[in-house]
Formats: C-alpha cells, structure tokens, sequence
C-alpha cells in the first residue's frame, strides 16, 4: 500500500465503488475472496506487479496478461473492476484500492484492518506473533493485516491503523537521538 496520501485519495473513491457495488449486486462474498487472491498474488508476483505498473506496456497487453493470469478462477464483476483500472490507467494504484476495499469490507464485518511496514520481510514466525500480539492488544479476533516491506525503516517495523501509526523502526529512533543530540549541544 502506498504511503502517499494522493494515493491514498485517489484509490478511495474506487475502492467505495467496487464496495457499494458488490453489495448491491450481492456478490460481496465472492468479490472480496478474488481481491484476497489478487492481494496474495500480487504479493508473492512481484513481477506481475511491475508489469501492469510499467507505462511502456500497453493497456490491451495488460489486460490480456491479467485475463491469463487470473481470469478464469475470477468473478466476472473483479475481472471488470480490474480492466476499469487498466483503461483508466490506475492499475498501479492496486494495492492501495485493494488496502481501501478490504478496510471497507472488515468494517462492516465489525473487524479492524492493520498495516505492518518492516525493513524486510518477517518469517512466517514472526508475522505469527505480531498477528497475536495485535490481536490481543486490539482485544478482537477478526482482523486483516497487510504486510510490506519499505527498506528506509533500516530496522523494525511500523503498525498503521485507522491513521494512528505505532513506530518500532531504527529510522525512527535514530531520528530521535539525532533531536536529543541537537538539543544537548545547543546547550
């Protein structure tokens, strides 16, 4: 998922939009599993990822690589969503609509969605415990995480929800020892 609140603003309205639609087609169920699958796909391809990114390839070709990707195990409502992207050429905002849609979709399954940003990937170990840590600290059962890695966190990881962000990476405690440094040597 994107960090940049552009983003973040743009992909909204999208990701509104695919909710309000599944609902009212009765085919939230089934959407929402394929956008899970694509979220899934999308995080173990990266390759596929850059390839419907990359300007340079045109919107047909990216839509029939996406067609032979996922088409046939794809509900025919997600295959038309993901080809609106691709015309609308805000496919490279996927993860972040899918981010968007998913929180919609476990707020009003009453669960809460989170996003873990690290330095590098967790074991699947790792990605355990912090799923129960959050799941006690959140005292809920039912939540969605979002793993991603973002190199300039150097170490560590970073928990965002619902616009509160909980920062344990080096970046951020190195930033403030160079404060505490700064205000001693004023002195």
């Amino acid at each position: 998922m994107s960090k940049n609140p552009l983003a973040l603003k743009v992909a909204a309205p999208y990701a509104r939009a695919l909710f309000d639609f599944v609902k009212e087609t009765g085919t939230l169920f089934e959407v929402t599993s394929d956008i899970q699958n694509i979220q899934g796909l999308l995080f173990k391809s990266r390759e596929l990822f850059k390839c419907l990114q990359n300007p340079v390839i045109s919107a047909q070709a990216k839509q029939e690589i996406l067609i032979k990707v996922v088409g046939k195990k794809m509900n025919q409502e997600t295959l038309q969503f993901l080809t609106t992207l691709i015309k609308r050429n805000r496919i490279n905002l996927l993860p972040t609509i899918i981010f968007s849609y998913l929180e919609l979709v476990y707020k009003t399954a009453n669960s809460r969605a989170f996003q873990i940003i690290s330095a590098k990937d967790l074991s699947n170990g790792q990605r355990t415990r912090l799923i129960k840590k959050i799941k006690s600290i959140a005292k809920q059962s039912r939540i969605m995480i979002q793993f991603s890695t973002d190199e300039s966190l150097i170490g560590g990881f970073l928990i965002k929800n619902q616009g509160k962000i909980v920062d344990y990476s080096v970046k951020n405690k190195l930033n403030l020892l160079a404060k505490q440094l700064d205000t001693v040597l004023e002195i």
